[in-house]
């Protein structure tokens, strides 16, 4: 198939559920005043815990959206991604009884899944001594796809059904993959997106061990503080975001309010480490230039990048090292942000509410912050514009969303406004 074939693919959806804002609105209200959603830790003790804060729902209420059947057999993680999920194709206005249900799909991502069922249930094993039970549920909740099966179900959807896992890149995928679907003409609707749910004991536990959290626990409120002089780790945060991706002439068809334009992705391996970062950051040169390459745009062209940006030492430095090889003096005609130093790191969700960070610029014309950047570190260029503390008016028209992952995943996706 050759470029002229290739179909274009909008946006005509979004839906959300974060730490700041439980639907898209909330959201996006809470990114522009540069709300923090970080808090004291409430799901469990965390006393012999090295960090003791996240960033977690706010007046989360399961019963609200779900049956008390359904919450016993949905770990948070699936349903965060089944609420977003319905934010965001009620708000595409697809009548799915005037579709052809087998032309849409389903592609969901998590970087770990249903880890609050898995903790439990091993738990609930080492208890039970000679008779060790499990519940029926365990190897479903604990399942990355099952979000995915789903929302298939909830909607009859027969298309393309599965998940992506690619760590905090998992959901930067799913959309990529989605693109590609509609790009190739397999199907004309995509129900995408990702979601996430590790504030849990072994999640903490876990990236404790490994050093990548802050334990500014004194001062948890500026601890996630992206390409902060004093940075010293990410803040944990959950929930999801999804998008509905539609091919663009069956977007006009059917009358659709279209965000914006899937421009041009690009995908590439560190093959370096598997939880550190390229120090030059060359697997995300390559990413980004892929991106930008396959949306056949000038450097130049590109207003705003929501940064990857988590607020680990080496992450941050290997992410602008990168941004200034591909775009050398036209930095600094670039606005760089954030969202994280908001929301903390979704981990496997953060590339789909990111995404969801990178459209609405391009509606709006405004840039939120990158709040908590008191003092920018020594070793980046202090001409680089990374919109510290307050969100900006600017008329973006390209904006670009970068998502990396352990493992050396990297995923860069382009978003421009349609003409």
């Amino acid at each position: 198939m050759n470029m002229e074939e290739l179909k274009k693919v909008v946006i005509t959806g979004i839906g959300s559920i974060t730490p700041i804002g439980n639907t898209v609105e909330e959201y996006w209200s809470s990114l522009v005043f540069g709300k923090n959603g970080c808090g004291p830790i409430t799901y469990f003790d965390t006393k012999k815990y090295k960090t003791k804060f996240a960033c977690e729902l706010k007046n989360y209420d399961p019963s609200i959206f779900f049956k008390k059947k359904e919450i016993r057999k949905l770990d948070p993680c699936a349903q965060y991604g089944i609420i977003a999920s319905e934010e965001a194709i009620k708000n595409s206005g697809i009548d799915f009884s005037k579709e052809k249900r087998e032309r849409i799909g389903v592609i969901w991502a998590s970087g770990i899944g249903g880890l609050l069922n898995l903790e439990e249930s091993i738990s609930d094993y080492v208890r039970g001594g000679k008779y060790p039970k499990f519940s029926p549920f365990f190897i479903p909740k604990m399942l990355i796809d099952i979000t995915a099966g789903v929302i298939s179900m909830n909607y009859g959807l027969h298309g393309p059904n599965y998940a992506t896992v690619s760590a905090c890149a998992s959901s930067s995928n799913a959309i990529v993959d989605a693109y590609h679907l509609i790009c190739l003409g397999k199907t004309d609707i995509m129900i995408t997106g990702g979601s996430e749910a590790a504030i849990t004991q072994s999640g903490v536990g876990g990236f404790n061990a490994l050093h990548a959290l802050s334990t500014r626990n004194e001062d948890y409120k500026t601890a996630s503080r992206p390409f902060d002089e004093n940075r010293d780790g990410f803040v944990l945060g959950e929930g999801a975001g999804c998008l509905v991706l539609e091919e663009y002439q069956h977007a006009k068809n059917r009358g659709a309010n279209i965000y914006a334009e899937i421009a041009g992705v690009g995908m590439s391996g560190d093959a370096y480490h598997i939880t550190t970062p390229h120090p030059e950051g060359k697997g995300i040169v390559l990413a980004m230039k892929s991106a930008i390459k396959d949306a056949g745009i000038e450097y130049k062209e590109v207003d705003h990048i929501n940064s990857h940006g988590t607020s680990t030492k080496l992450g941050d430095l290997a992410e602008i090292k990168a941004i200034q090889e591909v775009f050398h003096d036209n930095i600094h005609n670039i606005d760089i942000n954030s969202t994280k130093s908001m929301t903390g790191h979704l981990l496997g969700a953060a590339g789909a509410i990111e995404a969801i960070a990178s459209i609405l610029p391009l509606r709006k014309g405004i840039i939120p912050p990158t709040i908590n950047l008191f003092h920018i570190d020594q070793n980046i260029d202090s001409k680089i514009n990374l919109t510290p503390n307050q969100a900006i008016k600017k008329e973006v028209k390209i904006s670009l969303c970068n998502t990396f992952g352990f493992g050396g995943h990297n995923v860069c996706i382009l978003f421009k406004n349609v003409i």
